[in-house]
């Protein structure tokens, strides 16, 4: 086991700080979880007694007040996890949203709007960008888009020969005649 690491001495405003922290109801949980530590800490309670209190490791305590001792406030931030690359480049994410905000017609394409189904197509077999629908969607809350559909069964038709194509209307409603009621 390392050995018994005290927190170094708090300044009045750390102090008053980690308090805040530690009473936040908007913060995450594991800032104020390591505010805790620190303030437990600060206290006079061992690492081993902080572990059991708080429900974490005796490794944890002693790695949180270190690094606030070492780094102050700043400290109880979490680092950047290494994670898998990202797979798209800056421009292939260009290209997607630059073809989403492109309407269908002006590539010459048959349809006259984007459905997520169509820009996978799309952007895969003529873009040549391997692309599923939900990286599509993060793409576009990442940069603050929202998908809108253009189709459906109330609005404005796609084709604008649907009228033509389809030909007359039909009465919806069938015509009743009115007979005289029979009362006897």
């Amino acid at each position: 086991m390392r050995a018994f690491v005290r927190v170094r001495s708090l300044t009045a405003e750390e102090l008053t700080t980690l308090q805040k922290m530690a009473k936040s109801r908007t913060l995450c949980a594991g800032r104020v979880k390591r505010a805790h530590i620190v303030l437990m800490s600060n206290q006079g309670y061992t690492h081993q007694e902080i572990a059991e209190r708080l429900g974490v490791s005796y490794h944890t305590s002693c790695r949180w007040v270190g690094r606030f001792n070492e780094l102050g406030l700043p400290g109880l931030e979490e680092l950047g996890r290494p994670g898998r690359p990202h797979v798209y480049s800056e421009a292939n994410i260009g290209d997607v949203i630059q073809t989403a905000l492109t309407k269908p017609d002006d590539l010459g394409l048959p349809f006259g709007s984007w459905t997520l189904d169509r820009l996978v197509t799309y952007l895969t077999e003529v873009k040549g960008i391997p692309i599923r629908r939900s990286r599509i969607s993060e793409i576009f809350r990442n940069e603050g888009l929202r998908w809108r559909q253009h189709e459906g069964w109330m609005g404005a038709r796609v084709d604008p020969d649907f009228g033509q194509k389809r030909g007359l209307s039909k009465a919806s409603t069938p015509v009743r005649q009115t007979t005289a009621s029979s009362s006897a």
